[in-house]
């Protein structure tokens, strides 16, 4: 699998976010941190997760994707849309409870131009842990079947 990468725009209040490679923990304080960015313009019109080139995810990078969708929903009245043909991660998407919360679609979507990609942030072992806490904990409120999935790791995490 090809490292992960992050990439993102953003053009008249759309943002895309493109998730290339194997996407995992390590990128978390990164997308996090753009999510807060995110979340700080009081005007956004859409948000688009572009999943075509991921070739695998982590739970908490779907928690942190959750986060995204619960604070669409809430604070701009908006269903965000993701971009996925990988079958494999496309029932990884559905088991975790994410079309509940996103518009999962299988074709491409029009190309924003200019797109970066994140750059590393730096976190200690206390944020991390808080961010994949966060993340499992979203994950959690999606459906029966995540809280126990990720109950031990949860109260593991609270623990520490």
């Amino acid at each position: 699998m090809n490292e992960g990468k992050i990439l993102v725009a953003e053009e008249r209040g759309v943002y895309l976010l493109k998730l290339t490679g194997d996407v995992r923990m390590t990128l978390c304080a990164s997308l996090n941190s753009y999510l807060d960015a995110i979340f700080r313009n009081p005007e956004v019109d859409d948000v688009i997760v572009d999943l075509l080139e991921t070739e695998g995810v982590d739970s908490t990078t779907l928690g942190l994707l959750a986060k995204l969708a619960i604070y669409t929903e809430k604070h701009y009245k908006l269903k965000p849309t993701v971009f996925c043909k990988n079958q494999s991660i496309s029932r990884i998407l559905i088991g975790m409870g994410l079309d509940d919360i996103f518009d999962i679609v299988r074709e491409t979507p029009e190309e924003l131009t200019h797109l970066q990609e994140l750059r590393p942030v730096a976190a200690d072992e206390e944020q991390i842990k808080q961010h994949v806490l966060e993340a499992h904990k979203l994950l959690s409120v999606l459906n029966s079947k995540n809280q126990r999935e990720f109950i031990d790791l949860i109260r593991s995490l609270e623990s520490i």
